[in-house]
């Protein structure tokens, strides 16, 4: 069935063309060229609009990496919008002209990346160019992870294994990975670095077993010099997939081949992965990635601002969009792509005021974000407890359980890392956090009562 038989009507292309404007500014022009580009609306299904793409691989990494925000910024379009579906339709079914407007990426940068994501043989994935240890801006809450990705890159011979990075969403886990990657490939070109995402090994260890050819799958991990697995939590609960991942990490740390590791929680944390494959993955160096300071994020939108030919913008600008965009460095750039889009497009002129308007959705959101200050203060409202008793010793049950649920929903509601929270109870170590998720995690099934209790105040701490 031809899909444009089910062809989208002219509001919806109307709709598309203002969004792929909205994605380039956010994304920037090397992202939006090499992914987002090659999308073509190309009919309805029902309250879904489909987007084709000419390659299943192309599919895979669009979905992964940019479904969820062309769904949520069409829902500000539409707020009738189902759904958006990727799918494939070979270049020969497709109608879609190349941008000519758009430069080509250069064959020589596409082959390096190809190279060194491990891609002739074709199971990595490619590299941002932009994704250097140059690009990576150091602070304190990411000094470690930088200094041991470096080292890493710079070692033939495994200095810790695996190297475990993590840290919530746009952090920079993924820039360190593609960094050591480019670092690795710059020194020796000739090293077989493989880096892909969880999802991806899972989806090439199935495709293997689909088409029995999993000896051919087990060499080309097993024979890397580097492997990088990006977001490991995916593979939770996946039982034959963390089985392969288990022996394929075990042969290579056998043959002394490095690997390096990312996830959004740390070892002891990820559930669904069995005991010992959390346990190996502690083995060598594990790095937390902390949520931003206002110094890094400032250092991030300087060097930003400093790569921008068209437009300048103001250092109070710059400094407005550190105080009030504290979540990650994603939405920092995004924010600030959005400011040069409107400043370019429209003739704008750069303006805390102009960017107060320009972001005025994204600030309301951050003006609504919860702190642990906030979670220790109603818990200890609901309980009739004192405020001092989230940082005390007393170990009373009317004092503990409250104090746990406390951590739980600060876990829960907060960017803050194990380490931080443990210290805003009083010094805790972040093992007594890990107890305290786990405990509550347990008693919210148990206990009727205390799953409402928790409901509500998350409620409450959220309006």
């Amino acid at each position: 069935m031809n899909l444009r038989d089910q062809s989208a009507p002219l509001e919806l292309h109307q709709q598309w063309s203002q969004l792929q404007g909205m994605l380039r500014a956010e994304f920037g022009d090397v992202a939006y060229r090499t992914w987002l580009a090659p999308l073509e609306l190309v009919g309805v299904d029902g309250d879904r609009v489909q987007l084709a793409v000419p390659t299943r691989f192309l599919r895979d990494w669009v979905t992964g990496h940019y479904a969820d925000r062309i769904r949520s910024l069409w829902r500000r379009l539409n707020p009738k919008l189902g759904g958006v579906a990727i799918i494939v339709i070979p270049p020969a079914e497709t109608s879609a002209t190349p941008d000519a407007t758009a430069p080509a990426v250069p064959p020589e940068q596409e082959v390096e990346a190809a190279e060194a994501a491990g891609l002739e043989s074709g199971i990595g994935a490619p590299l941002d160019p932009r994704c250097t240890f140059d690009a990576f801006v150091v602070g304190k809450p990411n000094e470690l992870a930088f200094a041991a990705a470096k080292r890493v890159a710079e070692l033939k011979t495994p200095p810790f294994n695996p190297l475990f990075l993590y840290g919530g969403v746009g952090l920079g886990k993924t820039h360190l990975m593609h960094a050591i990657a480019w670092e690795i490939r710059r020194q020796d070109p000739h090293r077989k670095v493989v880096y892909l995402s969880a999802e991806k090994f899972m989806y090439q260890f199935i495709k293997a077993l689909r088409f029995r050819d999993t000896m051919a799958f087990k060499e080309l991990f097993r024979s890397a010099d580097i492997l990088m697995v990006d977001d490991v939590q995916f593979i939770g609960g996946k039982e034959s997939t963390q089985e392969e991942f288990f022996h394929t990490f075990n042969t290579l740390i056998d043959r002394g081949r490095q690997i390096v590791i990312s996830a959004d929680r740390s070892p002891a944390e990820l559930a669904g992965l069995e005991e010992r494959i959390r346990s190996r993955l502690g083995w060598g160096l594990v790095a937390d990635i902390h949520p931003t300071t206002y110094e890094l994020r400032l250092g991030i939108l300087q060097a930003k601002a400093e790569q921008l030919e068209e437009v300048e913008v103001p250092p109070p600008v710059l400094e407005f969009l550190a105080r009030r965009i504290t979540s990650n460095v994603r939405e920092l750039e995004g924010a600030l792509n959005r400011i040069v889009a409107q400043a370019t497009l429209v003739g704008r002129a750069i303006t805390p005021d102009m960017a107060q308007e320009v972001l005025h959705d994204l600030l309301r959101v951050h003006e609504r974000r919860v702190t642990i200050e906030d979670i220790q203060r109603r818990v200890a409202e609901h309980f009739q407890i004192k405020i001092s008793d989230m940082q005390s010793s007393r170990r009373a049950r009317a004092v503990a359980r409250p104090r746990q649920v406390a951590m739980y929903l600060a876990k829960q509601l907060t960017p803050r890392s194990l380490p931080e929270i443990g210290r805003k109870f009083g010094g805790r170590d972040h093992t007594t956090v890990i107890h305290a998720v786990r405990k509550i995690e347990e008693l919210r099934a148990q206990d009727p009562q205390l799953n409402d209790d928790i409901e509500m105040l998350r409620r409450l701490l959220k309006s």
